[in-house]
Formats: structure tokens, C-alpha cells, sequence
């Protein structure tokens, strides 16, 4: 996709706060700033949806929910009564994590089950499934890609940005190469700078999650 200014890249931006210890003011203010620079989402813990969702009620910026997060390594069914609940709590996207050691066990077979799965429950949310793409090889990225897409996800997505690697370039380019045009995909994870964000753009992001949003606009608009 082509960006050619800030504005284009707020309106990609899942404005991302899942840090264990924030607080309801922390929230709060990132849904201020996602107003503000009119962000694509507030993404958060799915505890916070009740709250996000109706700070952004009536604006085009939607609410985000992580789900199975941050290891995926829970039952499909409790991640889907976790997607049921945040749905219905008002969250517009929800972002998944698939379980990995299930991927690396036996193959994509079972995470596209799960996603499907998933899909079902989110109803006219938008799920975007997370692969932790640094701890998985190539190989291992490209079935989860094709299992995802096959299985009606609406973006993939690169990481939770806890493990000890984000999003790279490569990563970004290896899953946009591999699902279709109209499947997006998410770079998240270690992003910290505009340059940052405009690389993954350049690689075929189409959503980038990042807990910098506000700085990162404040770069492009002020080089600071």
C-alpha cells in the first residue's frame, strides 16, 4: 500500500496498550490520543474493551481485544467464549494468538480449525491471527499464513511484542507474499520510530500496532 503522509499512517495505526500494569487512566489517555490523531484502534487487554469502547463510542476509531494472549496456549473454547465476551462488550476487532507449540507439534491443520472457529464467534469484528513469527521458521509462517487466510481470518499478524523478537521486514514481506491482496497484514511488535512503521509499510503492512502512535505522529509531524 502507498502511503504519503501522517495522516495516512494514523489511519493504520492499532494504538496498543497491553502492559500488565496500566491503568485505567493509562487507558484512558491512549483513547484520547487515538481521537486525537484519529487512529485506526485502541488495542487492549480484553478487561479494558468495556471501557475503550465507549471512550471511542460514535468516532470512527474502533475498540481492540487481544485474545489468548500473549502465548495462545489455551483451549479453542476458552479463547472462544474470550472472543464472545469482548464482542459482545463492544470491541470491533479482535487480535488472536495462535497456539504455537500445537503449529510446531503437528502442523497448521489445527490452527485453522481454531480460527475458523474464532471467525465464527467474532461476527462482524475483524480478527487478525497472531503467529509470533520469531519463533517460527519460514516454513512454519507460510502454513499458518495460508491456514488463516483459508480460514476466513481478515489479517495476519506478526507478533505479540512479548518474546524476544518483534515484527521485522522480512517477516512482513515472507506473509504478504503468501496470503492474498485482500487479506491485510499486521506488523506489531518493536516498532518504535516512524521509520520504523514506514519499513514495515514498505514490506506490505497494512495495520501497524504499536504502544508509540502518539510519538511516532509527533516524528512525522515535528521530526521529534
Amino acid at each position: 500500500m502507498s502511503i504519503t503522509s501522517s495522516a495516512a499512517l494514523a489511519a493504520i495505526i492499532d494504538h496498543t496498550i497491553l502492559r500488565p500494569d496500566a491503568t485505567e487512566a493509562d487507558v484512558e489517555q491512549f483513547c484520547a490520543e487515538a481521537l486525537q490523531w484519529s487512529f485506526a484502534s485502541v488495542c487492549v487487554n480484553p478487561l479494558n474493551i468495556p471501557r475503550v469502547a465507549a471512550a471511542l463510542g460514535g468516532s470512527p476509531v474502533k475498540a481492540c481485544s487481544v485474545v489468548g494472549f500473549p502465548l495462545g496456549a489455551t483451549s479453542t473454547d476458552v479463547k472462544r467464549r474470550e472472543v464472545e465476551w469482548v464482542v459482545a462488550e463492544g470491541a470491533a476487532e479482535v487480535d488472536m494468538v495462535i497456539s504455537i507449540g500445537t503449529l510446531k507439534s503437528v502442523g497448521a491443520g489445527p490452527v485453522g480449525e481454531e480460527v475458523a472457529a474464532l471467525k465464527a464467534a467474532c461476527g462482524t469484528a475483524l480478527l487478525k491471527v497472531i503467529l509470533e513469527t520469531a519463533l517460527l521458521t519460514d516454513a512454519e509462517i507460510v502454513a499458518a499464513s495460508l491456514a488463516a487466510e483459508a480460514a476466513g481470518a481478515d489479517f495476519v499478524k506478526t507478533s505479540t511484542g512479548f518474546t524476544q523478537k518483534g515484527a521485522t521486514v522480512e517477516a512482513v514481506a515472507l506473509i504478504r507474499r503468501t496470503v492474498r491482496p485482500d487479506i491485510g497484514v499486521k506488523a506489531s511488535g518493536g516498532i518504535r520510530s516512524f521509520a520504523e512503521a514506514m519499513a514495515m509499510v514498505g514490506a506490505g503492512a497494512s495495520r501497524i500496532g504499536t504502544s508509540r502512535g502518539t510519538a511516532l505522529m509527533r516524528e512525522a509531524h515535528f521530526g521529534a
